[in-house]
């Protein structure tokens, strides 16, 4: 697939998706900028570690300006998100790959869940509940 094709059907798939599937975009994209940020890291590619840190940073600000703050756990996603800033924030400067492994850990569980609430939402669904 061409790159232009390649925009073109990532920007369709973002355009038709529904909040929650966006939501899974934004942690499996992070996840893979931080998992690329922890090669770059090995390979002492400090420059593409730190443009991948940030793209992660960027995700995760995405993430909490769309909390939606009726709720109550926004607050402890909100505060699991700056965390997972300042975290990567140390790895960043410290160039210390545990602080980023702990993020990819969370972000990985925080995506799993994610994946089982959207699969329940979908069954609810059907099912007319």
């Amino acid at each position: 697939m061409s790159s232009q094709a390649h925009n073109q059907y990532s920007q369709t798939r973002v355009n038709t998706a529904i909040p929650g599937e966006l939501t899974l975009m934004l942690f499996n994209g992070c996840l893979r900028f931080m998992k690329q940020a922890m090669t770059d890291l090995e390979n002492k590619e400090y420059e593409k570690k730190n443009i991948n840190i940030i793209k992660c940073q960027d995700i995760l600000d995405e993430l909490l300006i769309t909390l939606n703050h009726k709720y109550e756990i926004s607050k402890s996603l909100s505060s699991l998100y700056v965390y997972f800033k300042e975290k990567l924030f140390e790895a960043n400067t410290k160039l210390d790959p545990e602080s980023l492994q702990i993020c990819i850990g969370f972000i990985t569980e925080l995506r799993d869940t994610w994946v089982e609430a959207l699969k329940l939402i979908k069954t609810q669904s059907k099912v007319g509940v």
